[in-house]
């Protein structure tokens, strides 16, 4: 899980990009350019899955730094151990579930954590590949949805055809289109190496 500091992220006034980067310094670049005149919507994405990052632009650059997640006005305390980086959520499991986890050495965290490290190192591979996809999707989604070849593209992308891929994505906005080709050769690789 990437801390707010270590998130790096792309943000785009329609099909203009804005800035990528860190997170502050995107948000940054992002409020100037909205207080320069840029319309809203302005879509900040995470570069890593293409969520969009919802930002608060209102009030003054300090008070909407102030307000990013990770800043000291905005770290929740609580139970857990923060220094190790730990992070508290809730799970829910059947009953037997919850027995079979309280007869196991280390308690229910430490199994857990066993559990999810295994299937970490025995589907990596493929979920890094599905979260490449899944990227992609929701970029196009957001961004080229309207644009001209926006499905065949996509076709095109999950079919591996690199060529056409790029030849259907050639009269797009240069921003859009090369970020877009960013993403899709990541997925690609990530398909090789699988």
């Amino acid at each position: 899980m990437s801390t707010p500091a270590t998130v790096t992220c792309t943000a785009f006034d329609h099909h203009r990009l804005i800035a990528s980067g860190p997170l502050a310094d995107v948000v940054r670049a992002a409020k100037l350019a909205l207080d320069a005149g840029a319309s809203e919507p302005l879509l900040i994405f995470d570069d890593h899955d293409s969520r969009q990052i919802e930002v608060d632009f209102r009030g003054t650059l300090t008070e909407v730094l102030a307000r990013l997640p990770g800043t000291d006005a905005t770290i929740a305390r609580g139970p857990g151990r923060p220094k190790l980086g730990v992070v508290p959520r809730e799970v829910t499991l059947l009953p037997r579930h919850w027995d079979w986890l309280a007869g196991q050495p280390g308690g229910a965290s430490a199994v857990l954590r066993r559990l999810v490290e295994q299937a970490m190192r025995t589907h990596g591979a493929k979920d890094r590949v599905r979260l490449a996809q899944e990227s992609v999707d929701r970029f196009m989604l957001a961004l080229t949805g309207d644009l001209s070849q926006h499905e065949e593209a996509s076709r095109a992308f999950y079919r591996h055809e690199r060529e056409r891929f790029i030849t259907l994505t050639e009269p797009w906005p240069r921003d859009v289109r090369d970020h877009l080709r960013r993403l899709a050769a990541a997925a690609w690789d990530d398909m090789a190496t699988r």
